[in-house]
């Protein structure tokens, strides 16, 4: 007997991430600025939760099952350090996801991430100005997965410096550039996001220049970007 067919995304499933996103970022700082344990425990689970929207919505076994283990893996450590811990780690391995998945999209035999998003977008243009998109979108997608690497390059190096909640702290070794929990927590929580959003500024700006007459302003561009619709998003990547 086969399974029963997988109901399509409710729309409002697309504003439960941003939510949740958010919910993370402010659990995350208040964690670090109360030294509070119960609230980064309670942040890592939204992250959780996050990468396991849909399925979870879906009522896939595996995901209910990862969903119950997270829970009780921090139910019982709400009152330890090592939920810190994941905190100081969260940015790295979620910087460091974004560049493999960009990455990986340049292998040969795959379609580089922002080449696909912008054949959707301007799939009437002519062969040799798709070609020419073609190439630049592609090193846009390796520029963008160097800046995925150095940014967790850089959460990796203020995760160690941080005292006196930081990796290298929490070891018993005195960082030699210490900086206090909460500059890492504002730069971890909210800067690093403000940097991905100024190269994304200055690209564009750039790209109009390149390719003039294409987006009317920033709002256009991206209105169109959300007009591709979720299903376009959720496979982006595969």
């Amino acid at each position: 007997m086969s399974g029963r067919p997988v109901a399509a995304s409710p729309a409002w499933l697309a504003a439960v991430r941003p939510a949740l996103a958010v919910g993370y970022l402010c659990l995350s700082h208040l964690a670090t600025a109360q030294g509070s344990h119960r609230l980064a425990a309670l942040a890592v689970g939204l992250i959780v939760v996050l990468l396991l929207t849909e399925p979870l919505w879906q009522r896939r076994p595996w995901a209910l099952a990862i969903a119950a283990v997270a829970a009780v893996a921090l139910w019982l450590l709400k009152d330890s350090a090592h939920t810190h811990i994941a905190l100081l780690l969260m940015p790295v391995i979620f910087l460091l996801l974004l560049a493999w998945l960009f990455g990986r999209s340049l292998l040969p035999g795959r379609i580089p991430v922002i080449v696909k998003i912008v054949r959707a977008l301007e799939g009437g243009d002519s062969e040799a100005m798709m070609a020419a998109l073609d190439r630049y979108t592609r090193g846009l997608t390796a520029v963008w997965t160097a800046v995925f690497i150095a940014m967790a390059l850089l959460n990796l190096f203020l995760a160690l410096m941080a005292t006196p909640g930081g990796l290298l702290a929490r070891a018993g070794i005195a960082p030699p550039w210490p900086i206090s929990d909460s500059q890492w927590s504002w730069f971890a929580n909210w800067l690093n996001y403000g940097l991905v959003g100024g190269v994304f500024v200055i690209e564009f700006i750039y790209r109009k220049r390149r390719f003039p007459g294409r987006y009317k302003n920033a709002f256009d561009f991206i209105r169109r970007m959300a007009g591709l619709g979720p299903a376009f998003w959720r496979d982006l990547f595969k």
